[in-house]
């Protein structure tokens, strides 16, 4: 079952991912609300809409902005709403 890992810790699994441009897009209940912090961070992609993002924090470790989401994706992308994504150093495993 696929689960990202950050700083030691399982931040998100599920067996029900959906993989766009090789990026895993988990169901947003299963990220883990307490270790996430809001972001003013915005990215457009072409064909999925604006992107918001959510910073991991745990103590004094911090990794900005890496979690991203399409509160409204586009019509082509309806397949990733209400999912999260992960990068930068945050683990995808199986």
């Amino acid at each position: 079952m696929p689960k990202a890992v950050w700083n030691d810790h399982v931040v998100a699994e599920s067996d029900d991912t959906v993989l766009v441009e090789g990026n895993h897009y988990f169901p947003r209940n299963t990220l883990r609300d307490d270790l996430i912090t809001e972001s003013t961070t915005e990215t457009v992609c072409p064909w999925k809409g604006t992107a918001s993002y959510y910073s991991l924090k745990d103590g004094d470790r911090t990794s900005a902005d890496a979690v991203w989401y399409y509160p409204d994706p586009k019509p082509d992308a309806e397949l990733v709403r209400d999912r999260v994504a992960f990068w930068k150093d945050v683990r995808v495993v199986d």
